[in-house]
This record gives C-alpha cells, sequence and structure tokens, in this order.
C-alpha cells in the first residue's frame, strides 16, 4: 500500500493534470469539439480518481 505522503503527491499530480486538461479543453472548444470532450472525459474520470484518493488520504489520516 502507498504511503500517506505518496498518496497526497498523487492527489497533487491529478489535480495538476485536471487543470491542464481543462485549459486545453477549453482552447479546442471551437476548433475541435470532439477532442475538447475527450479531454473532458479524462478530465472528469482523473476527478472521480481525486475523489477515492481523498477519501483515502483521510482514512489514513484518521487512522493516525
Amino acid at each position: 500500500m502507498p504511503s500517506l505522503a505518496q498518496m497526497t503527491g498523487s492527489l497533487h499530480i491529478h489535480n495538476f493534470y485536471i487543470g491542464k486538461l481543462r485549459a486545453k479543453q477549453e482552447q479546442l472548444f471551437e476548433s475541435d469539439p470532439e477532442l475538447a470532450q475527450l479531454l473532458d472525459n479524462v478530465a472528469e474520470v482523473l476527478s472521480e480518481h481525486v475523489v477515492v484518493l481523498a477519501d483515502e488520504i483521510a482514512d489514513l489520516e484518521y487512522d493516525d
């Protein structure tokens, strides 16, 4: 099982890439709506994983 520090780092990385995907999606919305939708879908999956990670981190912090 990953350590709390690894999970927190992963959470930050996820949030960083979600921000990058959302920014690129906005840029591509007019010129390539299909790619923009794909980026939105990927960002959504990462966002769902962020929720799971945050819950796991909270559980680990509570156990300590």
